[in-house]
């Protein structure tokens, strides 16, 4: 099974580009969401190491928002007890696709390089788009934070060698032309 891992800017249309693929998707920012909907365990763990400010269940997106924001340690505080759960969703997914003889699965993990995920066969997309279109984009999004966009654009690795280690780079110009484009090119070179 091929597993391709999609890269690059937040706010760069990569969850878009990995949905165009028309092959099974894991989205790590989907499956968190979940948790933080869904999981009174998650809800309890994180409660206890932030009690200031994780208060409700099912977790408001706001409150980790401002838990991070408050202090850089919090951070690293939800991501120990967030990446197991989120490992062992991969995990699953990845188990069921093999299951059903799926011949690529797509990794839209924003942290793939940075927390290690991905193997060395993995082929990695770089999805390119200009910032002034990906500051554009991210505005658009409910609950955009400046502060919180930087916080979080501290801790991946730069894009220059997010760039560097791609296989490929698709160039998102934010139209499903550009996109398809860029994803029929990559998939026929993979079929040879």
């Amino acid at each position: 099974m091929i597993r391709i891992g999609i890269l690059g800017e937040i706010g760069s249309g990569k969850s878009y580009v990995a949905s165009n693929f028309g092959y099974p998707v894991f989205n790590a920012d989907y499956e968190v969401a979940k948790l933080y909907q869904q999981n009174k365990n998650i809800f309890k763990k994180l409660k206890t190491k932030l009690p200031k400010y994780i208060q409700s269940f099912p977790i408001e997106k706001t409150e980790v928002s401002n838990a991070i924001l408050a202090n850089k340690n919090n951070l690293s505080k939800i991501v120990k007890i967030i990446h197991p759960e989120i490992r062992k969703k991969l995990n699953n997914f990845l188990n069921k696709n093999k299951n059903k003889n799926k011949k690529i699965v797509i990794l839209d993990i924003p942290l793939l390089l940075e927390n290690k995920i991905n193997k060395k066969k993995d082929i990695l997309v770089y999805v390119q788009s200009k910032t002034s279109s990906t500051l554009k984009n991210l505005k658009k999004r409910k609950n955009f934070n400046k502060k919180l966009f930087e916080k979080f654009k501290a801790i991946q690795l730069p894009l220059s060698l997010k760039k560097k280690k791609s296989h490929f780079i698709i160039k998102n110009n934010f139209t499903k032309k550009s996109v398809n484009n860029g994803i029929k090119s990559i998939l026929k070179k993979l079929d040879k």
